[in-house]
């Protein structure tokens, strides 16, 4: 199932945040109990190996995301891009889920008085906003059908199965692994990876994944900061395995929706002179960052695009609210959050690493 993402350009300067954010922070769960029946037990490694190779038919469900990040709202900014983009960093969102094969998938993402859809059935893809009454149509070229993450809208939640493999590819030797006693989630037996960063510097302490003890299908991920409380906490809170009816992936907009038509051009094969283009804004990107440490107490620093941050009135209002600091590196603002630190100075640079304040200003200075 396709992650259902992509980048917009007013919140281009907030990309290396999002970035970090979105590989502890945009996962997909419920109160975990005591298995009544325990599962076979199971190494780490083999867990890994079995999430990694699980295939399902179809799935439906509903997902619940919690999470206390940290991040301030950006005033003001409830109806625009950015506005949407953090909202799904703080408080509680829930959305439903269909999934019947690589190019069927719907997500439900509902809203205090409104309601967001994402169809993908083939070369069809839809978003309707029930609040502005608004939908977008897109047809995908031939042999792009399963791509619908190339029209999303920025943000939209990650199902647990995506959300999963990203993490679980961050294990590295930085990481102890291990599998707890089992746990129920969504009314399913589960068993309980755990993750814990080796390194202390870390602001994230443990990473929880429940994973399905019968189709091995992540349920639920958790990542704690200090405390007992999760700062992020997604999952299913129902869910039913089995391929959905087809009827699930057919939408017809409601009546008075203003529809809009969307087209994607053909992929061809990139001129000499693309190439070239593509392989300078690599190199620039890479000589604009850098990453300071390793594992889970690196910093990631880059520059910003110039004027990036203060041509925005709204971007400026969500700087305000940030502390102002200040270093051998020079001056400005810096967020605190759960389990990232983010520090923004006023030449425009941006630094963001999962470690505390004390280390993200030490790489500035480097």
């Amino acid at each position: 199932m396709r992650t259902l993402t992509a980048a917009r350009p007013t919140t281009r300067w907030l990309v290396p945040l999002v970035v970090l954010l979105a590989v502890l922070a945009s996962f997909l769960v419920v109160t975990s109990a005591s298995a009544k029946a325990p599962l076979p037990t199971i190494s780490a490694q083999d867990l890994l190996v079995k999430v990694g190779d699980a295939k399902v038919d179809g799935l439906s469900g509903t997902v619940v995301q919690n999470a206390d990040l940290g991040i301030p709202a950006i005033p003001g900014g409830s109806g625009s891009a950015a506005g949407q983009l953090t909202s799904l960093l703080s408080g509680s969102h829930t959305m439903r889920v269909w999934y019947g094969a690589p190019d069927q998938a719907r997500l439900a993402i509902n809203d205090e008085y409104a309601e967001t859809d994402i169809v993908s059935n083939g070369r069809d893809v839809w978003s309707y906003d029930s609040r502005a009454k608004t939908a977008t149509h897109t047809a995908l070229p031939a042999g792009d059908a399963g791509q619908a993450d190339r029209t999303a809208p920025a943000g939209a939640p990650q199902t647990p199965q995506q959300a999963a493999s990203e993490l679980l590819a961050k294990v590295t030797p930085t990481t102890d692994v291990r599998v707890d006693p089992d746990v129920t989630v969504a009314g399913q037996a589960a068993y309980d990876l755990v993750l814990t960063p080796k390194d202390g510097a870390s602001l994230v302490k443990q990473i929880r994944v429940a994973v399905d003890g019968a189709n091995f299908v992540p349920l639920r991920v958790q990542v704690f900061g200090a405390g007992d409380k999760a700062a992020v906490d997604v999952a299913y809170t129902d869910i039913a395995f089995g391929a959905p009816e087809a009827r699930m992936f057919a939408f017809n907009p409601p009546e008075g929706t203003k529809v809009t038509e969307k087209a994607v051009p053909e992929r061809k094969e990139p001129t000499k002179a693309e190439r070239k283009e593509l392989a300078t804004r690599k190199a620039q990107a890479q000589k604009d960052t850098t990453v300071v440490g390793s594992g889970w107490s690196s910093v990631v620093v880059t520059k910003l695009p110039s004027g990036a941050a203060s041509s925005n009135e709204t971007l400026k209002g969500f700087l305000g609210q940030l502390k102002p600091v200040s270093g051998s590196w020079g001056t400005g603002r810096e967020l605190d959050g759960t389990i990232v630190t983010a520090i923004l100075t006023d030449d425009g640079r941006l630094a963001v690493g999962a470690v505390g304040a004390d280390v993200v200003s030490s790489a500035l200075a480097r």
